[in-house]
């Protein structure tokens, strides 16, 4: 598996500093054209939009997700481990299958603006297909389970002794809960973070089919110069500019779970 991991890598690293010839195939090579080219004020509208999509998803995903994984790991009792897996089971289900799917739910037809235009929250020009709105809720539907697996993981190692302290040293239950359970559950936040994050970043299948030209992510762009723009190392270029994002994004959150272990153990 690393060879296969390295080696693709390599040859992606390799691709990027190449060219096409006269018939858009790739050739190897030493310009930094590519490199140059991702400076390009659309590349870089594409790369913060993706940045702006992917950070929101994981908010989103942390907002969703904690309560649900609360109430599951504290309160839900022997019905737990049912609960964890009507929550995943669905999730095995194809991706593009599920996208598909959400982009029927939102559509100009769909269930969800009926509901809202029949209580006044919309009329017949609003739309969620096509919008920035449109592409985070399907990202968010594809990686909320990445969210609470980790924390309903953490809550679950949650000492109650903790909680109880707590309420016995007159803090209220939100004062508890944000001084007691939120730090002591942060490692499962940050991995779930990070889990949302990495690959909502590189997603391109939620803005293929619920976003529009306005709303295309590096996952687009990357997959679009290796099928239909026939520049591989173009491809190449935006591929390496998106590892080295993820690789900080990475990084990061090892820096921070090493220095919660040496807080922990002292």
């Amino acid at each position: 598996m690393s060879v296969f991991f390295i080696s693709s890598l390599l040859l992606v690293a390799a691709l990027s500093f190449g060219t096409t010839d006269d018939l858009g195939n790739p050739r190897f090579g030493s310009t930094l054209d590519n490199i140059r080219r991702l400076a390009a004020p659309a590349y870089r509208t594409v790369m913060f939009r993706s940045l702006e999509y992917a950070a929101l998803t994981s908010v989103l995903c942390l907002l969703i997700a904690y309560p649900v994984a609360y109430a599951i790991a504290l309160h839900a009792g022997r019905f737990k481990n049912a609960l964890i897996a009507a929550i995943v089971v669905p999730f095995f289900a194809n991706y593009l299958v599920r996208m598909y799917g959400w982009s029927v739910v939102l559509s100009d037809d769909g269930p969800v603006l009926r509901l809202l235009r029949a209580i006044g929250l919309a009329d017949s020009h609003t739309k969620i297909l096509n919008t920035g709105p449109g592409v985070i809720a399907g990202l968010v539907y594809g990686f909320v389970v990445f969210m609470i697996i980790p924390l309903y993981a953490a809550l679950e190692r949650l000492d109650t002794a903790l909680i109880e302290a707590g309420r016995d040293l007159y803090g209220g239950p939100l004062r508890t809960f944000l001084f007691v359970t939120v730090p002591a559950t942060r490692q499962g936040a940050v991995a779930g973070m990070v889990l949302v994050f990495l690959p909502a970043m590189g997603d391109f299948v939620s803005a293929q089919f619920l976003g529009g030209p306005n709303q295309l992510m590096i996952g687009n762009l990357i997959q679009d110069k290796f099928f239909e723009g026939q520049d591989w190392p173009l491809g190449s270029a935006l591929t390496m500019l998106l590892m080295a994002v993820l690789l900080v994004g990475m990084f990061g959150y090892l820096r921070r779970a090493r220095k919660d272990e040496a807080e922990a153990s002292r």
